[in-house]
């Protein structure tokens, strides 16, 4: 495929992100880098000094919420794509109004509630539309024992054990990496559907 044949592919193309932090704003930018056309962002958080080591903000924006930072970034980087944002507090009731028009959703949340929450709702009342969620990309190097893996319409990015623990930070490299492997598993999916 041509770059030309990718971005006209993605052009008709809407992705779904769920948690604007250290996953979910690596992942966004990743792929408003692609060409893809649209971005539905959503989470209700703002920017703090202790997201700049992993997210992809800067010490201007902390304070605003993190949709509306990320947008801004994003903009700067492709001023064509287009960006929805939703600034709440995910419930498992919104889901199925919020992302029944993307082609596929990114799970990119910190608590294990909330991606089984997303991850469960998604399955029940959107089965046509695939996940791409991360799960376990605390700590550094071992860089080789991150992979992803398919069940059924769920895509896993990550290790699947390192969790983030007083011992075990989720520090750039790694988190990048797995937002990286996410907004790729977004890629294939999409290119290949």
């Amino acid at each position: 495929m041509t770059i030309e044949e990718i971005s006209k592919t993605l052009q008709s193309k809407r992705v779904g992100i769920a948690g604007c932090g250290g996953l979910g704003s690596n992942c966004a930018v990743a792929l408003a880098r692609t060409g893809l056309h649209s971005l539905l962002l959503v989470d209700y958080d703002v920017v703090t000094v202790d997201n700049l080591s992993r997210q992809y903000y800067f010490l201007d924006q902390v304070g605003i919420k993190k949709v509306n930072a990320l947008r801004e970034n994003i903009l700067r980087i492709n001023p064509g794509l287009n960006i929805v944002v939703s600034d709440c507090k995910l419930e498992s009731a919104d889901v199925p109004l919020l992302f029944s028009g993307c082609d596929v959703v990114v799970e990119a949340f910190d608590l294990a509630d909330q991606k089984m929450m997303l991850i469960e709702t998604m399955l029940e009342f959107l089965p046509h539309i695939p996940v791409v969620s991360g799960n376990g990309m605390a700590g550094w190097g071992r860089t080789n024992i991150l992979s992803s893996q398919k069940i059924d319409n769920l895509y896993i990015c990550g290790d699947g054990i390192s969790e983030v623990g007083p011992g075990m930070p989720p520090l750039a490299p790694r988190v990048g990496i797995v937002a990286h492997m996410q907004a790729n598993t977004v890629l294939e999916i999409l290119l290949n559907s």
